[in-house]
């Protein structure tokens, strides 16, 4: 007898509208028409007693169809799995659905497989050996995924006070003997961080909770992009996740007076916006700024020539957070002249009306040439004809120059206060573009590591506005290593976080060369003359040496290999039976060498991807007695 499974996919095939070409359920196609109560699907499902029995209920002789039950039914993954999931499923790894807000799991990594990495990736990026895998945990999978780890491979990273000279050859590593702290105790180094960002955080709290001033992040997008074949039956919904994990443990880093910032484009900033809602309240939104990336129209846009990304502002707690003014410039100050020679000095006119109308305020004024005016109509003027008597006696109104003008109040540049206020639209002409960020990238010698770095002008007005000097910044998808060039050279404490193997291509690198003075991006403008250190350390790998094994293996032979060593050495997910697994080595063979490589990182213990710091004295780990040392500091 068919289960309730093959007896849907048998009735749907008699629509010709849900089938493929290859005989296969269209699974959106589905979904939508369920979705629109399309009268055929409606129909054909009625025609079957079992179906209907589990789709339609009766309300005083009525059927009504459940649609939001058929639609989750389609979506199911037991529903016409592919050839990965059906044997996932044979074997018991498999995972349910919920709402985001409620959502339990974890979302270990985001995926290249499936999705587009604005936030770096290239189309070259798809060849790379450390191709991400996307999982999701099960809360029965979490257990000290995200307790403190240990970390590893310490270094210390500048120049050397007897070779203080702007040479690449004087930047020197050297062993890191401790971290330095300020009077409270607090950590003051400058820490670059390789490993999961998730855990990283994690591994962060004991030290940095609370004390982190601003956090910037240009996460991976969910774009779609068809060169990189995007797969649009992926879920967004575990971006999502991926997401909620991520800033619900950096929220917990940030100061009161903290604030995060994340720059993100069209397809994901609505819903990102939602998600940050409910994880930092929505009281606690500031502003939505929208940064002028490209200039240049794309004349092969399919809609709309993309030219912008947004970047949320959230604050910790928006009655305690303020932006900083933003430093006053030539540019800013170019409006400011002295056509009377007012020997208070330069000053800028402006509309002395306003919109709110008030009869107090509407009187007519006679001009020094004889001409009497009045307010627009609707408006009135924006003081009192008494304090107007008073501003005309001490020359603090315009009549221009032949004194026949509509009156104009001037305010003196002497006088303003000592910044700006930002607004929440920035041209690329104050904070730089994407071609700006290229040819600083491509000027370092990095070309081609990073597809998209942001420019330095960029990540400097959002640190003017939202830190001060000394003040920590984190960014935990560090990326092309701007923010933290950035940082270094404007005097803020920074910790930088990537998985990725470029870290030592690119930020690491960076880093170096920033310390020993490069010219390029801010330098010029905040007269960055070199200097400086970081630390750069790794979370301590131990299943996640075997997920590195596993994807540069070449062959369902080299794999089979890595299976063998992980049943007898490796921790093993608790939902892994070896005996089931060994009865079904056959599905397992027939994969593709892709899904075969999913699904033994699957198979690993996410807890063990690298070592508890709970387990620092197991030898099995082989913790060497320095590291050993240098993590009591660190955890002190």
């Amino acid at each position: 007898m068919k289960n309730i499974f093959e007896q849907l996919t048998d009735l749907l095939k008699k629509d010709e509208r849900l089938v493929s070409q290859d005989g296969i359920i269209l699974k959106n196609q589905t979904q939508e028409l369920a979705r629109k109560n399309d009268p055929a699907l409606i129909k054909l499902l009625l025609s079957d007693k079992a179906i209907k029995q589990h789709f339609f209920f009766e309300v005083e002789k009525t059927l009504i169809f459940d649609k939001e039950k058929f639609i989750r039914f389609v979506s199911n993954k037991q529903f016409l799995p592919d050839s990965y999931t059906a044997f996932k499923n044979k074997i018991g790894l498999t995972a349910g659905d919920e709402y985001v807000s409620e959502n339990k799991e974890v979302v270990l990594a985001w995926p290249y497989k499936d999705c587009v990495l604005e936030g770096g990736m290239t189309k070259e990026d798809q060849k790379r050996d450390e191709i991400f895998y996307n999982e999701t945990l099960a809360p029965d999978d979490i257990n000290r995924l995200l307790d403190a780890k240990v970390f590893t491979n310490f270094k210390r990273i500048g120049i050397e006070k007897s070779t203080a000279s702007a040479k690449a050859s004087a930047v020197k590593e050297h062993k890191l003997e401790s971290f330095k702290r300020d009077e409270k105790g607090t950590i003051k180094d400058n820490l670059i961080i390789k490993g999961n960002n998730l855990l990283a955080l994690a591994s962060l709290k004991k030290e940095f909770a609370g004390k982190v001033k601003l956090i910037y992040i240009d996460p991976p997008y969910n774009t779609g992009n068809d060169s990189f074949g995007y797969n649009d039956s992926f879920n967004h919904s575990s971006w999502l996740v991926f997401m909620k994990n991520r800033l619900e443990t950096a929220k917990q880093l940030l100061s009161k007076d903290g604030s995060i910032w994340i720059n993100i484009d069209d397809d994901e900033s609505h819903y990102l916006k939602v998600l940050c809602d409910g994880i930092f309240g929505r009281e606690n939104f500031v502003a939505n700024v929208i940064w002028e990336k490209k200039y240049s129209p794309q004349n092969d846009a399919k809609w709309l020539s993309d030219s912008h990304d947004h970047i949320l502002l959230f604050a910790k707690d928006k009655n305690t957070w303020r932006p900083n003014l933003l430093s006053r410039t030539s540019a800013s100050d170019a409006g400011y002249k002295n056509p009377d020679n007012d020997t208070r000095g330069l000053w800028m006119s402006d509309n002395p009306s306003v919109k709110t109308y008030s009869a107090n305020t509407d009187f007519p004024i006679t001009t020094p040439s004889g001409r009497i005016v009045h307010p627009p109509e609707s408006r009135s003027w924006r003081f009192t004809k008494e304090k107007f008597q008073e501003l005309v006696k001490d020359n603090r109104i315009w009549f221009g120059k032949d004194g026949n003008g509509l009156p104009r109040l001037k305010t003196f540049l002497s006088e303003v206060q000592e910044g700006l206020v930002s607004k929440t639209i920035w041209f690329r002409t104050e904070v730089g573009d994407n071609q700006d960020s290229k040819r600083e990238i491509n000027a370092l010698g990095f070309g081609g590591i990073f597809g998209t770095p942001k420019p330095e002008r960029l990540l400097q007005r959002i640190l003017e506005l939202g830190s001060k000097k000394y003040d920590l910044v984190l960014d935990f998808f560090a990326g092309s290593g701007t923010t933290l060039a950035v940082a270094h050279k404007t005097g803020r404490q920074y910790i930088g976080i990537e998985q990725m193997d470029y870290i030592h291509d690119l930020p690491e690198a960076r880093l170096k060369k920033v310390i020993v003075g490069e010219q390029g991006g801010i330098s010029e403008v905040v007269s960055w003359k070199g200097g400086g250190d970081f630390v750069y350390m790794e979370l301590a790998e131990w299943n996640e040496k075997i997920v590195i094994e596993i994807k540069k293996a070449k062959t369902g032979k080299e794999l089979q290999t890595i299976w063998n060593d992980l049943k007898d050495n490796t921790f093993l997910s608790w939902r892994v039976d070896l005996k089931i697994f060994d009865e079904n080595a056959k599905d397992f063979a027939d994969l593709s060498l892709a899904d075969q490589k999913k699904f033994l990182i699957e198979c690993l213990d996410k807890n063990q991807l690298y070592v508890n710091l709970s387990e620092i004295e197991d030898k099995e780990y082989g913790i060497s007695k320095e590291d050993h040392e240098l993590n009591r500091d660190f955890y002190k």
